[in-house]
């Protein structure tokens, strides 16, 4: 396993739990034909400005999120794309499960997460498209390759 250096994007694998946030290991599916995905870590800071600073504000990252985009084609009888299309209706705790990001190095995130498909469709001729945001819920749990 090469441990640095640099990566294409399509060494990024992605699975979701296809029972839902009971997935156990033979549960996690990779998503077929993804195609992008994007980070966003959301940190929510809170700012005050006491007097001994002159004015100066304080801070103090007091929670963390990430949320991850990602898009692709719907590929109709993969357990993992069917598994996401799925959820297109769902709320509450039915739009929840469990999700990983095996990185090209051999780090593992590991995250619960609430799962937002935000586009189906496309155009006459074109292929299905399928995606949705991964939105951690709760601290994930990241381990480092051996």
């Amino acid at each position: 396993m090469v441990t640095s250096g640099v990566f294409p994007v399509f060494e990024n694998v992605f699975k979701v739990g296809t029972a839902g946030t009971s997935s156990e290991t033979a549960d996690m599916k990779t998503v077929a034909d993804l195609t992008s995905f994007s980070v966003s870590v959301d940190g929510n800071v809170q700012e005050w400005t006491p007097m001994t600073t002159e004015g100066w504000v304080r801070r103090l990252m007091t929670g963390k999120g990430i949320t991850i985009t990602l898009s692709g084609k719907r590929n109709v009888g993969d357990a993992g794309n069917d598994y996401i299309a799925s959820l297109f209706m769902k709320t509450g705790a039915a739009a929840e499960t469990k999700f990983e990001w095996d990185f090209p190095n051999g780090d593992i995130l590991a995250m619960d997460v609430v799962v937002n498909v935000t586009a189906l469709g496309g155009e006459s001729t074109d292929v299905d498209v399928l995606e949705f945001n991964v939105m951690s819920n709760g601290k994930p749990t990241y381990t480092p390759a051996n």
